[in-house]
């Protein structure tokens, strides 16, 4: 088939919409009664979240486009505008399954003992004791804004839970339009404290109430003198993809701070409002906000679920997973130094089954250790209270050269990185912001030790970040070693990263933008030369670049296997005959986040595997800085082809297969009906039933 023909937009997916599809997956889970109720709520609260996070983003520049008359089509087709119709259609469906997934919940948790009540159904003894409340802990921090000829339309901040106040003079009977703002350093859900001696009987029952219409029931308060007519609440999302000119801007760091700024007033992509609030006062907000009717979506319920995450915090642990304690890999038990352990043998570690321990560990050592003379390293999202920062600056004590890369472009996350960042400057340690016009996206840590044989350098790789809070929840791979080579392209990989560096040839890194495309093409066409015999499987967290679909398709026309473990957005349509009929799509939403990325050709019974940082998606590819590293040990490349790829390729429970259409299904039950086999749960199986294969078998992914 010509090249040109595969352009066909009938043959992709739209990137939009199949990240509405992913949450439509995630939500999926709130309704799965095989998860305990506390860890159903969190998967509501996600999908609040992402969603949030998609109209802030991808729905703000689609509408940025509309404004500026850019009409570029996708590989799918759709122009902006009409993504932005779909987007609405399948928006409005998602947010009609939230509000059912939360009916259920919210049944299902007061039969639970965590009772989520509404104002009005309190009895009066309740209301007196919220009313208390009110007046010591949210009166004196809440803020009336009127509207009025005086008084223009108030800034509503990106996100915020508020009131749409109606109150009416009663001398003069005229009506005034009022916004109160609920403060986000209040809890959204307030602990109903015991009123008598019966409440205490029943301790294990919990009680909650909202904290907005606490505010709405109290409005007198705020407004003495005045008839309180209605109260609405409503939240509005901005739009917070600031751009930022890196090439004008002499402080990097100061610019950032400038943009997270501007980032509350950015313009208003959506409006949720309460199904009661009056077409009215919604034209008011809508009139005011600048937005159209399809950027306002009507809830029947609470609005902003995100808060939800509140009710996983509680001690209920019968509510919630069984707690796990990770392992570490037999070749860390022996209690050895980590560099001694390196010299003899390379470790692979598998998080969350795997201890992110190990990690801060190696960091730690090298920190203390006298013969280590310098750490390098790149952070991209630290988290909160991170060790690897502090043992950073340990080691600038210590007297070592630290020198590191905090990316500070690192979306949501740039008030965290640029705190850390002056903490390490402030320790001594050099710091760098990045390339202009990339992200660096890379997780690598560089130990340079003096040692009797001379130099040696140890080196951490890893598909996911250096940020101990998520190493319990999302799925990565860590990667130590003492491999000459591999230290000798994170020295070069640091020249680029820290000074002027065009290094462009790496002795076994695949390094995006400079080498990353042309070398996964290749490898993807030199399966197609094998035909029949050739082999793929590419885990990854999104496939979007259309060059990369185009060079798989053709693959899957030469009758190449290909299997891709795609958990979010996935542009490419599996299964079309003639074209993707030998491609097969899977995504795996469960338990744990799926985020590391792995790429497996068979390269005529030559094995290439390759770990790293890197989608396959333009932004991974062309403006990011990304590694792909080498396993070439045979034993630990069979460990993550045997036990990693194989096991999630057979998973049941937690896998869908993406169709043609789009649609993802749920794989089929492989178990005989009647025989009591449960459904194979690949993350399951990680955390009870690992087994490390002894010798290389070189199983066949799929086979």
């Amino acid at each position: 088939m010509v090249e040109e023909e595969l352009k066909n937009p009938s043959y992709y997916i739209n990137r939009e919409l199949s990240h509405i599809g992913f949450n439509e997956r995630v939500l999926n889970e709130a309704f799965d009664e095989q998860h305990p109720l506390l860890e159903r709520v969190k998967f509501l609260s996600i999908t609040a979240s992402n969603m949030d996070e998609f109209f802030m983003v991808r729905v703000s520049g689609l509408k940025q486009q509309v404004l500026l008359g850019i009409n570029d089509r996708p590989p799918d087709g759709l122009l902006p505008r009409e993504q932005l119709v779909a987007i609405n259609r399948l928006a409005t469906a998602l947010l009609e399954r939230k509000m059912l997934a939360w009916r259920q919940l919210h049944a299902q948790l007061a039969d639970a003992g965590i009772r989520v009540q509404n104002y009005a159904d309190l009895k009066p003894r309740r209301q007196e004791r919220l009313r208390e409340y009110f007046e010591t802990e949210i009166f004196p921090v809440l803020t009336p804004l009127a509207l009025d000829p005086g008084r223009p339309f108030p800034h509503i901040s990106n996100l915020s839970i508020n009131l749409a106040v109606v109150v009416r003079d009663p001398l003069s009977g005229e009506t005034r339009f009022a916004r109160v703002k609920v403060p986000s350093t209040l809890p959204r859900l307030v602990p109903l404290k015991p009123l008598d001696p019966d409440d205490l009987l029943t301790p294990a029952v919990l009680k909650f109430a909202w904290v907005e219409q606490i505010i709405a029931a109290n409005l007198d308060c705020l407004f003495p003198g005045m008839e309180i007519v209605t109260a609405h609440p409503f939240r509005v999302t901005r739009n917070t993809d600031m751009e930022i000119q890196e090439e004008e801007a002499d402080d990097l760091l100061l610019t950032i701070e400038e943009s997270l700024r501007r980032r509350h007033f950015g313009f208003v992509v959506r409006l949720e409002i309460d199904e009661t609030m009056p077409d009215w006062i919604r034209n008011i907000l809508v009139f005011n906000l600048q937005i159209g009717a399809n950027d306002v979506y009507i809830v029947d319920g609470p609005v902003g679920l995100s808060n939800l995450l509140q009710l996983h915090r509680l001690e209920r642990p019968d509510l919630k997973d069984d707690y796990f304690v990770p392992t570490l890999p037999p070749p860390l038990r022996s209690g050895d130094s980590i560099f001694n352990i390196l010299k003899r043998q390379d470790v692979l570690l598998h998080r969350p089954y795997d201890s992110f321990a190990p990690v801060v560990d190696f960091i730690q050592t090298a920190a203390e250790d006298p013969d280590v003379l310098a750490i390098k390293m790149t952070l991209y999202r630290i988290g909160p209270d991170p060790p690897v920062v502090h043992a950073l600056m340990r080691a600038r004590e210590n007297g070592k050269q630290v020198a590191v890369l905090v990316e500070l472009k690192a979306r949501f996350d740039e008030e965290s990185n640029i705190e850390w960042a002056r903490a390490l400057e402030k320790a001594g340690v050099h710091v760098a912001y990045g390339l202009i016009g990339l992200k660096t996206h890379c997780k690598i840590c560089l130990v340079v030790r003096r040692e009797r044989e001379g130099i040696q350098r140890y080196v951490h790789l890893s598909t996911g970040n250096y940020n101990a809070a998520t190493s319990r929840v999302y799925g990565d791979l860590d990667f130590l070693t003492a491999d000459d080579d591999l230290g000798a392209d994170a020295t070069e990989l640091f020249n680029y990263l820290t000074g002027y560096s065009k290094q462009e040839n790496y002795r076994k890194f695949i390094v995006a933008p400079v080498t990353f495309r042309d070398r996964i093409l290749s490898f993807i066409a030199r399966e197609a030369e094998q035909g029949s015999e050739g082999r793929i499987v590419i885990k990854l967290n999104s496939l979007v670049d259309a060059e990369t679909i185009r060079a798989l398709y053709r693959a899957s026309q030469a009758g190449v296997k290909i299997d891709l473990i795609v958990r979010g957005i996935c542009c490419l349509r599996p299964g079309l005959e003639g074209i993707s009929e030998n491609i097969r799509v899977l995504s795996i939403v469960g338990r744990f986040l799926e985020h590391s990325r792995i790429y497996y050709f068979r390269n005529d019974d030559h094995p290439l595997l390759y770990l790293g940082s890197a989608d396959l998606m333009p932004r991974n590819i062309e403006r990011r800085v990304e590694v792909l590293f080498p396993v070439q040990d045979p034993i630990l490349r069979q460990e993550i082809i045997g036990n990693i790829l194989d096991v999630q390729l057979r998973d049941e429970a937690r896998g869908y297969w993406l169709q043609k259409n789009g649609s993802y299904e749920r794989v089929p039950i492989l178990a005989q009906e009647g025989d009591g086999a449960e459904p194979f749960n690949s993350q399951t199986w990680f955390l009870n039933g690992r087994a490390t294969l002894q010798q290389p078998q070189m199983i066949e992914v799929g086979d």
